[in-house]
């Protein structure tokens, strides 16, 4: 019996990991269908190019940094358990390696492609990791203080705060190191609309992150005992609310239609496992009007070129979730309780500010060694012939 319950864990968070890896497939066509066609074979290598590296420096270095723990032992170890331990760490490499997907979008059409993966292999190693230990295997003993002071952990089931907040507020230093793409924002205060290459594919890539979100959300319970349709159920209705807010809000945009889904799905992550699914249905709502608002104010007022809108759907609605997990988790509001707003407030903050002050120091260093931005010419001809030396649709074709 114990050998088949371990064969069915293994194959409960190895379902989940396969669920998450096709959501990199969405962060790929999300991005691909925001992005001009110039930049739309960049956007695609970018994605998988970043998972690899997420993957062999996750393996070497950041998995033990986070769990202290690692894998340069015999096979003959590995194996036991039905090999649980290996498709943990495949699990979870998944949710470390949206964190360089998540930033590739906001500094998308004109960031260099080498220093970026440089950016991904430290903070996969080192930056995301040292976060992850501590919100989700207690390091430092900052868990420990945060319950003294406030009666609960902080509390993050999913990555609310761990992966969305941190990919989004990394990415803001990035995207403000970078500036805005040419001709974005003109002397005159115009704008220039860049509109996206393709609604369908920008679709295709939303819908494949929503399906692939219930492997994120209900295996990030790791163990079959621990399944709990609470948190199927709380990602639906926070992915409805997020949708339907969006699209009052945004005035039918369906560029806000199909990122309002994502935002209600970033929110709940952190409070899947505890709220009400009508809790959740307002959580998903409040992260759709986040998004919308704060899209729409960064790119028009502010002038913050963050191209598909990274900073306010991870960064903002992520932190938002982290804190939501603390008002819709309570008991008086329909949760199971457990949970202070307090402990919320404080993860937030600390992950907040780490985000902040490594995305800086990383991207910083980069710019003032090797540079962050591709010349005036590379970006006007597009990173796709630039860095690939093919465009999605070449125009021409040898005839043989």
């Amino acid at each position: 019996m114990d050998a088949l319950t371990q064969g069915a864990n293994a194959l409960f968070i190895l379902l989940g990991a396969i669920m998450v890896l096709a959501m990199h497939a969405g962060f790929a066509f999300l991005e691909l269908g925001t992005v001009r066609k110039k930049n739309q074979v960049n956007a695609l290598v970018k994605i998988l190019v970043d998972f690899s590296v997420s993957t062999v420096v996750y393996f070497a270095v950041g998995y033990g940094v986070a769990y202290g723990t690692h894998f340069f032992v015999g096979a003959q170890e590995l194996a036991k358990q039905s090999g649980y331990e290996l498709v943990k760490f495949f699990f979870l490499l998944t949710f470390a390696a949206a964190i360089p997907a998540i930033i590739s979008g906001g500094i998308a059409e004109r960031a260099k492609f080498w220093p970026q993966l440089i950016a991904t292999a430290v903070i996969v190693g080192v930056v995301y990791p040292l976060y992850e230990g501590i919100a989700w295997n207690k390091a430092f003993g900052i868990q420990a203080w945060i319950a003294s002071a406030t009666g609960a952990e902080f509390h993050d089931f999913a990555g609310s705060v761990v992966v969305h907040a941190m990919g989004g507020w990394l990415a803001l230093p990035a995207v403000l190191l970078l500036g805005a793409r040419r001709n974005r924002y003109r002397g005159d205060g115009s704008l220039s609309a860049h509109p996206p290459s393709s609604i369908p594919f920008l679709a295709l890539g939303a819908w494949i992150l929503c399906v692939g979100w219930f492997g994120f959300n209900v295996m990030s319970a790791q163990t079959l005992d621990k399944i709990s349709g609470l948190v199927a159920v709380n990602s639906l209705m926070a992915m409805v609310g997020g949708t339907l807010v969006a699209l009052a809000l945004g005035k039918n945009d369906p560029g806000f239609v199909h990122n309002g889904p994502l935002a209600g799905l970033v929110a709940v992550c952190a409070g899947s496992d505890l709220m009400h699914p009508l809790g959740a249905l307002v959580t998903g709502g409040i992260a759709g009007a986040i998004f919308v608002w704060m899209f729409t104010l960064t790119q028009n007022k502010w002038k913050v070129d963050d191209v598909l809108g990274v900073w306010p759907l991870h960064g903002l609605c992520g932190a938002w979730g982290g804190l939501a997990a603390g008002i819709f988790g309570q008991q008086a509001l329909g949760g199971l309780g457990g949970v202070s707003f307090m402990a919320q407030l404080i993860g937030v903050v600390i992950g907040v500010a780490w985000a902040l002050i490594a995305g800086g120091a990383v991207y910083g260093t980069l710019k003032a060694t090797l540079g962050l931005r591709l010349s005036h010419e590379e970006e006007y001809v597009g990173a796709d012939l630039s860095i690939h030396h093919i465009t999605a649709t070449p125009e021409r074709e040898a005839n043989w």
